[in-house]
């Protein structure tokens, strides 16, 4: 039930709607309200730790859900699965396309395809990582399974994650950091799950559902998910036995909820952790104390099937050493983008500023700009040196390609090139600065 709506039973009925409705409203505006009623949400509010869900079947095949569920896919757009299908496609013919969903579901006639799997760069690295990516359909499918689940895994799920979840993000997760270590929490125990996605072992994450959800149809839907394999081009269909496959709509909230027991447990021992999905530290007062954490952190991720990155796993001390988290880099109460934040800014960069680039500055700023922008729009927070370095590395490759255009060699460096174009210059030409957050600056 929408505030919208709540107004409109207040002109029927001559009642205005009450502050408890508005409320429990508010505190779940990301809910889909066609599925989660205002009584649905004030018992699930009111739920224990150990309350059962059983009847949820009829909300997955709900109308409503499965349109909501379609046009959350539509804005997220992404690649066709292995049936080829595009979203555009799904749409011209949506009507008929979520009749035809609806009435497999309903008679269980429905089949999760297998995703394609296709391999993504990781950034900074010559790695790649598997993306699986299911059929629109599918997709569709898992969304409105999603919105019916999240809310009952959502109210149980710990304030030290931070990932996927409504209302939560980067931000928050870096402001907490900040926030520990501005209360001596100085010692990291800085932590990487190995793999993590396509490790999570499929039983015991079944056994953590049926914790809440008792639903069978809902949780063999699930199942199909996590079962359905990949369609790799020359390799065929292999089967799923472990993980949850990063491209599923589902795949977050699963792996969040398999973490969540994690989660609660440092929270009973009085450990301050910080986590986003698979990138977690645990920040403490004393060496000792971070010994203590990366003991526990080994025995239980072992005992829950995954494992942590043997050299990416370390305690460091904040001060002297420093840590990265979430593309930022901690040290001495600072912080600036790391690395391969750098790199990666670069490496999007670096293609439109080639010195054989024969684009007029005009159109190469104009590109420039928008990238520099959302850049900056994480990382507006960084010490002032974190953001003249990819400054001046701009200017000087956008030299380069000046000098080029005179038929001169070099690379931009000199003085003579700086007091030819200063920086002033770019900025009359519109050119975005990081260090100063406009194209205005001198």
């Amino acid at each position: 039930m929408t505030n919208e709506t709540l107004q409109s039973t207040a002109r029927v009925t001559g009642q205005p709607p009450s502050q408890q409705a508005a409320s429990i409203l508010d505190r779940w505006w990301w809910v889909e309200h066609s599925v989660w009623t205002e009584r649905m949400l004030t018992r699930l509010e009111q739920s224990g730790p150990t309350t059962k869900w059983f009847r949820l079947w009829d909300k997955v095949l709900d109308e409503r859900t499965l349109q909501s569920a379609f046009w959350a896919v539509w804005r997220n757009d992404g690649a066709p699965g292995v049936d080829g299908q595009t979203v555009q496609e799904f749409d011209e013919h949506a009507a008929v396309e979520l009749a035809r969903l609806r009435e497999e579901l309903s008679t269980r006639r429905y089949r999760r395809q297998p995703a394609r799997r296709v391999w993504i760069p990781k950034p900074g690295t010559t790695e790649r990582r598997p993306l699986g990516i299911p059929a629109v359909r599918d997709r569709t499918v898992e969304a409105a399974v999603r919105s019916v689940i999240e809310p009952i895994l959502e109210r149980d799920f710990a304030d030290t994650s931070y990932g996927f979840r409504p209302g939560r993000g980067c931000r928050e997760a870096v402001a907490r950091v900040e926030e520990l270590l501005g209360q001596g929490h100085v010692w990291c125990v800085d932590c990487d799950l190995k793999s993590y996605f396509d490790t999570i072992p499929h039983e015991r994450l079944m056994a953590l559902l049926e914790e809440r959800i008792v639903d069978g149809s809902v949780l063999k839907l699930i199942r199909q998910s996590l079962k359905a394999g990949v369609m790799e081009e020359l390799k065929g269909w292999q089967p799923s036995e472990r993980g949850t496959p990063q491209g599923a709509v589902i795949s977050p909230l699963l792996a969040n909820l398999y973490l969540n027991p994690l989660d609660h447990e440092t929270i009973r021992r009085g450990w301050a952790m910080v986590r986003y999905a698979d990138d977690f530290v645990v920040l403490c007062r004393s060496r000792e104390e971070a010994d203590a954490v990366l003991d526990f952190l080994r025995q239980w991720t072992e005992a829950a099937g995954l494992t942590l990155h043997p050299t990416k796993t370390r305690t460091v001390h904040a001060i002297e050493e420093g840590f990265d988290f979430l593309g930022w880099h901690f040290r001495s109460h600072s912080k600036w983008p790391r690395k391969k934040s750098l790199q990666k800014l670069q490496d999007k960069l670096r293609p439109l500023t080639q010195r054989t680039n024969g684009r007029s500055l005009g159109d190469i700023i104009a590109k420039a700009n928008p990238i520099l922008r959302g850049w900056y729009g994480y990382f507006r927070d960084s010490h002032a040196t974190g953001l003249q370095g990819p400054d001046g590395w701009l200017r000087r490759r956008l030299r380069a390609m000046l000098r080029k255009r005179e038929k001169r060699p070099g690379y931009g460096r000199s003085q003579a090139d700086s007091r030819r174009w200063p920086n002033q210059w770019f900025a009359s030409q519109g050119l975005f600065s990081l260090e100063h957050g406009s194209c205005e600056y001198g």
